[in-house]
């Protein structure tokens, strides 16, 4: 592996006759002189030889060389600790997965999913069972839904059900004293997987939903018979 003008040295002692290879962009005028081929590039990869530009092109041929060696996403992964120059490592589905790094598509702390079974079992006459008519503010229009929630087993079974559309199962759901939530998978109008945190008032819900790193949208409702 050459930085900057060490290929330039190499070509110039004849180590690298009909090798392809890049250098300072200085030293390339006589680049090929000393029977390099020459290539207008920040890395060039010619198997055994990888060579790049200027000093701050080393980024480029470090992270190339961990990603060919050890894998892109561990090349990925360690990009994210540049504080600066950001090199824009492409992540694929393949090689190992980086280890004692950080998580590359962890929630932030308040998006992260609560589990079932991590907060108080309710009784069967809580307030929360029965059928809940909500507006969800999206920023494409306003929803509205239809939300149906009942007791089964130690847990709680949930629906989403809108217009003449197929009910929707809800996953998660939990409740921790007023606080109210439960994720949903949206087919239209767009694909997401909404998180939906509110609070139980009486006969009124009201919240947020929340898909990934979209804008939260108001949701309110209240009971319907």
């Amino acid at each position: 592996v050459t930085v900057c003008g060490g290929s330039l040295i190499l070509g110039m002692g004849g180590a690298l006759d009909g090798r392809h290879a890049v250098t300072h962009h200085m030293g390339m005028p006589a680049f090929a002189a000393t029977g390099v081929i020459p290539v207008q590039a920040r890395v060039v990869d010619d198997g055994d030889l990888i060579s790049c530009g200027g000093v701050t092109s080393g980024l480029d041929v470090a992270l190339h060389v961990v990603d060919r060696f050890v894998g892109p996403r561990i090349a990925h992964a360690v990009e994210t600790l540049f504080e600066y120059e950001r090199r824009g490592a492409v992540w694929r589905a393949c090689g190992p997965d980086p280890v004692g790094l950080p998580e590359q598509h962890s929630l932030p702390e308040e998006q992260a999913p609560v589990l079932a079974g991590n907060d108080e079992t309710p009784q069967s006459d809580h307030p929360l069972f029965g059928a809940w008519q909500m507006k969800v503010h999206s920023p494409i229009g306003v929803q509205d839904v239809k939300f149906v929630f009942a007791p089964v087993g130690d847990g709680i079974t949930g629906q989403a059900l809108r217009g003449e559309d197929a009910p929707i199962d809800l996953t998660d759901v939990t409740i921790s004293g007023s606080r109210v939530m439960w994720s949903q998978k949206v087919e239209k109008p767009l694909k997401l997987n909404l998180r939906f945190d509110t609070q139980l008032n009486g006969d009124t819900l009201v919240g947020a939903a929340k898909a990934g790193m979209l804008p939260k949208s108001k949701v309110e409702g209240v009971r319907i018979p």
